[in-house]
């Protein structure tokens, strides 16, 4: 690097500094206590329990510090953190949305199964549609969305062996989300509301067949000790949110509510860009390919049938989306079509 980029860096650097320092002189100081994501992931080790612990009381010159513990380590199952949130029995919460779709389906909106192929198109999903989850939540939860997060490509785990989505059929699938059910319904399967907590055991017992996560999250979660099928083809992302309270974010000043935002968008892309990396990772550890995280799993990867692509879009389109909309209503559904319908090249229909 040239000495000049080494000054210009050195000049931010010293200007970070200061106005870190000058904040914590002139902000009040505050402690959030938060509830973090699920605890056994690299998102939340990696990325967001840092960012609360090392990187806002830098951003904020120790103005702001923070005390946070997962969900999981609550004793949580993770679709009460909104409304616990909103009840200012802590100040932030990160959750699955996929957990409270069933209470409004507007949760599901920006990761119906079938409807981003890709973690790219699901970014663009996720950022088209972010406004009406923000406004949703402002009015009914009264909380402040911060962060939209992702995990990796969200995958069948299944005990006996999956050659294609045809055979689903009679099968048992632990699902997060009521598109994921409608998914899986719409091959003969039937979808099974369960705890993250339950499902090793469940798939090693034979309660169900098969469970959809991420493909890291599933290695992590050790599911590979009932599951021995690996079924490759995304079915969703695993949509995450982040919010404050109304009344805690009403207790920083300006600054450093400025600060939050803008340390909050680096996050939100940080954990973007880990999933990219961690999705090939995910499917390594599980079948015995080179895996940075621990001893590999023998799970056998299944690459997804021919045909399977097409097969996952028509269950979006003649069942999730469909179901989905009935559910959501007429206004929602609108805002969908405006937004993310212009996207994936789809039109929700009420009726």
């Amino acid at each position: 690097m040239k000495p000049g980029f080494k000054t210009c860096w050195g000049a931010v650097a010293l200007m970070l500094g200061l106005a870190g320092a000058a904040q914590s002189q002139t902000s009040p100081k505050v402690n959030l206590q938060v509830v973090g994501n699920l605890g056994i992931t690299t998102q939340y080790k990696e990325l967001e329990a840092p960012f609360w612990t090392k990187d806002i009381p830098a951003a904020t010159g120790g103005s702001i510090t923070a005390s946070i513990k997962p969900w999981n380590e609550m004793g949580l199952k993770g679709p009460e953190v909104f409304k616990l949130l909103s009840q200012g029995v802590f100040d932030v919460g990160t959750t699955q949305l996929g957990f409270v779709a069933g209470d409004a389906a507007i949760n599901d909106a920006t990761d119906l199964a079938g409807v981003s192929p890709t973690i790219q198109t699901f970014w663009q999903v996720t950022q088209a549609f972010r406004p009406a989850l923000e406004k949703y939540y402002d009015q009914q939860f009264k909380v402040k969305v911060m962060g939209m997060f992702s995990f990796q490509a969200q995958v069948l785990f299944c005990r006996a062996e999956i050659k294609s989505l045809a055979d689903l059929k009679g099968r048992k699938v632990r699902t997060s989300g009521a598109s994921q059910a409608d998914f899986i319904g719409y091959f003969g399967g039937s979808g099974v509301n369960m705890a993250f907590g339950e499902v090793q055991q469940a798939l090693q017992n034979g309660v169900i067949d098969c469970a959809i996560t991420g493909t890291l999250g599933g290695y992590k979660a050790k599911w590979y000790d009932g599951a021995k099928y690996l079924y490759a083809l995304p079915i969703n992302w695993g949509a995450g949110m982040s919010a404050i309270n109304h009344n805690s974010w009403r207790k920083l000043d300006a600054n450093q509510q400025k600060t939050l935002v803008s340390e909050y968008a680096r996050l939100e892309k940080a954990v973007f860009d880990q999933n990219v990396r961690e999705n090939d990772i995910g499917l390594a550890c599980n079948t015995g390919g080179t895996c940075p995280e621990g001893p590999p799993a023998n799970m056998v990867l299944v690459t997804p049938a021919a045909g399977d692509t097409e097969l996952r879009r028509q269950a979006l389109v003649n069942q999730v989306l469909p179901r989905w909309a009935s559910r959501c209503g007429t206004d929602c559904v609108k805002t969908w079509n405006d937004t993310v319908g212009k996207i994936v090249n789809l039109t929700a229909k009420t009726n």
